[in-house]
Formats: structure tokens, C-alpha cells, sequence
């Protein structure tokens, strides 16, 4: 009798084991490209954008899931060719320096009809801010702060446009709360190729993944 017990028990183990929901894979699932849930990156190619012909440059590739900026005597970048939101939205992305002490992820977007890039480590590899504020760069205006940034090393990137405001982050930190109000916002002349949206280094070998945007509904 204790034996039929047992089995029986052990059946509405199996049984109840079998029925429950399946716990999500941490592993995040292969990207489909280029519009499902905003990703601009399938990892595997440079669908949706073009090398940017800065002139001296670097040679762009993908490598290993990631998009790679090889250092060039200046700027080298790619620019995204499709549509891009002009308003409430927020980019992501993860960039890591890999050779070179200039900025490593210069991010150019569009704020309303005007373009703006936040600088990630400029001027000798230090400088984060945004580019430009009434004609002042990222070294000398309101935004500017500095931070200390590793080679090898991934970094979380966010930029948001939304409620009359440009917020970024690195990592969890946040280092833009910038107000438009009436402030000119610009870009400096050597990232005019990136606009609408381009991303690109300067005297910097940079490594980039996970880009990605999001519209609509964000917190403001």
C-alpha cells in the first residue's frame, strides 16, 4: 500500500511540474531587424545604414555582434538611412573604447528640426556633454561634466528627447538634464554627416551594440 502511495505521488509530481509556465530564458533572443521593438542593429550586418564618409576614417566592420569604428585620422561613424523619430523618443545603445583617449561614442540625434550630439569621453578622452549649446561645445557649456572611462569596457548609453527636455545616461548615471526653452541647439561642423542619427568616433577605435529606439509613451 505505502509503495502504490508513493508512485501515485510521484505522478502528481510529474504532472504538476509538467503544467507550470515556463520560466523566460535570461538569454535575450536573437533580433529581428530592423523595426521589431525598435532594434537598428541585427548584429550581423550594416542594414539600415551607411559608413560615413567623414573622408579620413577609419574602416567600419562587424565583428563578433558588434559594429566597429576603426581609429582614423578624425572622425569615423555610420548614419542611419531610414526614418528616425524627431520627438519623444529615447535611443539606447552600449559603446566600449577599445584603442584611443578621444571620445569613443559620439551620438548625433535630432531635437525637433535641429540636430545636437552628446559627446561620451572628448577632449582627451574625459569630456561628456552635449554639442553644441548656443554655439558652445560640449567642453564649455552647462552640460559638461567629466568622467573617467575604461578601455574594454562596455558602457550603457541613453539619450532621451521628450517634454521639451534632452536627458542621457551612462550606465545608471545621469549626466544631461538640459531644458531647450529658447537655447540654439546645433552640432559641430565634423558630425554634420551624421544627421539625422549617426553615431561615430573620433581618433578613437570604438566598439558598438545593443542600438535600439524607442517612441511614443515616454516618462517624461
Amino acid at each position: 500500500m505505502k509503495r502504490v502511495t508513493g508512485i501515485f505521488m510521484l505522478i502528481l509530481l510529474v504532472a504538476g511540474y509538467s503544467c507550470r509556465p515556463k520560466e523566460k530564458s535570461s538569454v535575450k533572443a536573437e533580433i529581428s531587424f530592423p523595426r521589431d521593438e525598435g532594434w537598428l542593429f541585427d548584429g550581423k550586418s550594416l542594414n539600415g545604414w551607411e559608413i560615413t564618409n567623414f573622408g579620413p576614417q577609419g574602416p567600419v566592420s562587424v565583428s563578433d555582434g558588434n559594429i566597429v569604428l576603426g581609429m582614423g585620422d578624425g572622425s569615423t561613424g555610420i548614419t542611419w538611412k531610414e526614418e528616425f523619430p524627431v520627438d519623444n523618443y529615447e535611443v539606447s545603445l552600449e559603446a566600449m573604447k577599445v584603442d584611443g583617449n578621444d571620445f569613443f561614442c559620439g551620438l548625433t540625434f535630432p531635437v525637433g528640426k535641429d540636430p545636437c550630439t552628446l559627446i561620451v569621453g572628448g577632449w582627451g578622452g574625459t569630456v561628456v556633454g552635449l554639442s553644441s549649446i548656443n554655439g558652445m561645445d560640449a567642453s564649455e557649456n552647462e552640460t559638461s561634466t567629466l568622467m573617467q572611462f575604461e578601455k574594454d569596457r562596455w558602457y550603457g548609453i541613453r539619450v532621451r528627447v521628450a517634454g521639451g527636455k534632452i536627458q542621457a545616461w551612462i550606465d545608471e548615471e545621469q549626466v544631461v538634464d538640459f531644458t531647450i526653452g529658447d537655447n540654439m541647439i546645433s552640432i559641430r561642423p565634423e558630425v554634420e554627416l551624421s544627421k539625422p542619427f549617426g553615431i561615430a568616433s573620433w581618433h578613437t577605435t570604438a566598439a558598438l551594440r545593443n542600438i535600439r529606439v524607442e517612441q511614443g509613451g515616454i516618462e517624461k
